[in-house]
């Protein structure tokens, strides 16, 4: 699974094992709100104050945690 800005938190969840830890990790906290099963990460990211580094730096973490998926 490629992960990208426009990828919906929830199927992130569901899809890359160990991306829920790592998004609690990071203070991303939607991973258990139902915004989650319609909302994109880049958005959520945003709305919790992420900058646009963090938001890339996020994306490619998760895109290497997919990868070993």
């Amino acid at each position: 699974m490629q992960i990208n800005k426009d990828t919906i938190i929830g199927e992130c969840i569901r899809k890359v094992e160990g991306s829920a830890e790592y998004l609690l990790k990071r203070g991303f906290f939607c991973v258990g709100c139902a915004a989650a099963n319609f909302e994109s990460l880049g958005v959520g990211l945003r709305m919790h104050g992420k900058t646009d580094e963090e938001i890339e730096d996020i994306i490619k973490e998760l895109n290497k945690m997919a990868k070993n998926d």
